[in-house]
């Protein structure tokens, strides 16, 4: 299955564009799928990144913090929850750190030194809007157009060290991969209505099987599953307790599966991770 939106290349232009303008770069990752959520296409034109988790109030602590340990090896990584607020702080200090960092670099060159200039980038439906209004706040001083910036460009002063591009830099997903593609989908980087919303569930119940987290399922619905009992025999049951009915009594699959990847989504079913690091090497 290849979900790769026709204004993907546009997309991906307007943020090249940008990045010439910035020093650092924050990418943010969905704390349940990291390296799904990850854009493997940019490295190269990358220099200085942080990696953020945002919604690890949605995602299981002890596979964040490995994931975190993981992408420390290479990169600095904070956890956050953007909406809250949380792990707010220990990014700006990240940034901060960054900033002495890079401008150590500009003395060296004859350069002076100035604040950091940073844009947060990510897939759509990540938290990057909201971890903008974290950074700066709603009533933070605009910058305006900085000079040597792009014109036009509007900078958010989040410190006397750090300068945001007020505008998130969407990465849509290149998800030739079915099962990155299916995260993206359950996760809600990906519209719900792009895929068979009956296959949507039914890899959630397999994802869910394979990280022995059904109890989730069961707990939540009050129903009763078998051992080794296929999706396909475990939607209907959803669907019954939650009255998805159609006429006759017959159960409607669509509206219980429709269900099922939204109560995850808003994270109903508890904190759930969907990917955990295994012995491979991962590159962010």
């Amino acid at each position: 299955m290849n979900i790769f939106p026709g204004h993907m290349a546009k997309a991906k232009r307007v943020l090249k564009e940008n990045l010439k303008n910035v020093d650092l770069v924050i990418e943010v990752l969905d704390a349940r799928i990291p390296f799904s959520s990850h854009n493997k296409e940019l490295k190269d034109i990358i220099k200085e990144k942080i990696v953020v988790l945002n919604k690890k109030d949605l995602a299981e602590q002890k596979y964040t913090d490995q994931w975190k340990n993981v992408i420390e090896e290479t990169l600095p990584c904070v956890k956050i929850n953007s909406v809250k607020k949380s792990g707010i702080n220990k990014l700006k200090k990240q940034m901060e750190e960054k900033q002495e960092q890079i401008n150590h670099k500009r003395v060296e060159k004859g350069i002076n030194k100035r604040p950091v200039r940073a844009i947060i980038i990510g897939i759509p439906n990540v938290g990057k809007s909201a971890l903008i209004n974290a950074l700066g706040g709603k009533s933070s001083a605009k910058t305006g157009n900085t000079p040597g910036v792009t014109r036009g460009k509007q900078w958010i002063k989040v410190s006397e060290n750090i300068e945001l591009l007020d505008m998130p830099g969407i990465l849509y997903p290149k998800a030739e991969d079915e099962d990155i593609a299916y995260k993206l989908v359950l996760t809600g980087a990906i519209d719900l209505k792009k895929v068979d919303t009956e296959n949507a569930a039914y890899k959630l119940l397999k994802y869910l099987k394979e990280l022995n987290r059904l109890d989730a399922v069961i707990d939540y619905y009050g129903i009763e599953v078998f051992e080794n009992e296929h999706p396909y025999d475990i939607l209907p049951k959803i669907g019954r307790k939650r009255g998805c009915l159609m006429t006759g009594g017959k159960i409607d699959r669509n509206r219980a599966a429709t269900l099922l990847v939204n109560d995850y989504r808003d994270g109903e079913l508890g904190k759930i991770s969907l990917e955990k690091p295994g012995s491979a090497n991962y590159e962010f």
